[in-house]
Order: structure tokens, then sequence, then C-alpha cells
């Protein structure tokens, strides 16, 4: 009996079937509240982890626009491979789904699946956002001006990494 057990743990290791302790990152943090009108406008990414749906695009920038139902339309724009390349463009909506914070919000750009879009960190004077994913597994650093003040993104760094993010996963965005 013990032949065989020595024989098949190996094999269940290898394969993920014994349990293993996972340390687990605690709940993703919102800001505690986002004023929607003030969030409305032109955002140009900074940075992002690297995503499928954003595969050669430079000068990356996102238009947000409150319609009379409360939702948001969203057009996400860039440019293909340079910062003269054609322009890719995808239209969605977004709509808020925590309306104590109004920091959570699910974005659709292909109903009917809708995406988590969580706003993690904004400045006091909205001229810079970071949008999450609760697992994690998206993120895109914004500002309303084409670059950033290193200092300021040292310190965002710094909160992302307080927040169970890998930053060293992140891209940085080439702006016009």
């Amino acid at each position: 009996m013990w032949k065989k057990i020595l024989f098949v743990l190996p094999s269940l290791i290898s394969m993920g079937c014994v349990a293993t302790e996972r340390v687990q990152a605690p709940h993703l943090q919102t800001v505690p509240y986002v004023d929607v009108k003030r969030y409305m406008g032109v955002w140009y990414e900074i940075a992002r982890y690297p995503n499928p749906f954003q595969k050669n695009c430079v000068g990356s920038k996102a238009h947000y626009s409150l319609m009379e139902d409360g939702t948001i339309s969203v057009l996400n724009e860039c440019n293909h491979k340079t910062l003269d390349g054609p322009i890719k463009s995808a239209k969605g909506i977004a709509r808020v789904v925590d309306h104590n914070s109004n920091a959570k919000l699910k974005v659709s750009f292909f109903w009917p699946f809708y995406g988590d879009y969580w706003i993690i960190d904004l400045g006091e004077d909205y001229d810079y956002a970071v949008v999450g994913h609760p697992k994690r597994k998206y993120l895109w650093i914004l500002s309303r001006t084409k670059d950033m003040d290193q200092t300021l993104y040292d310190q965002i760094l710094k909160r992302l990494e307080q927040q169970y993010y890998d930053t060293k996963k992140l891209i940085h965005t080439h702006q016009k």
C-alpha cells in the first residue's frame, strides 16, 4: 500500500490535487466615493496590465459620457502599433452597481457580457484614477493629461502594492 501512495503522490502534487496553503489577497478596496459627473470626460492611459483586448495598442484613451438614464457611454480608442497607426475603437456602456460609493461599475462592450470596473484610487481633483478588477486580473492607471508626474506615479505604485497588485506586470502606455 505504501508503494502505491509513494507512486501516486508525486502525480497528485504535480496535477494540483493535493491541498496546499495559499496566501489569499484581501478583498480589493475601492475609493469611498466617486462623483460620477466629475469622473466623466477624457482619460489617458498611463499604464496597464497586459490584456488581449488591447494588444498592439498605444496612445490609449477613454471617453466617458453620462447618459440621461444614468448609464455611462464609453468610447475606448488607441492607435494600432504606433502613435501614427490607425485608430482602433470600442464602444460600450457602463452602469454603477454600488450606489453608496459609485466606485463599482459594470462595463459591457459586447452585450450581454459585463466586466467589473472598480475605481480603487482617485485624485482629489479627479486628475488621475486607478481602475482595477476584484480578482486583480486587470489594472489601468489613468490621467487627465497624457503624462504623469513620476513622484505621483511612484506613490500610486506603492498604494497598488498595498492592495496586493503586482506592479512589475504594468506596461507603460506611449502617448503622443
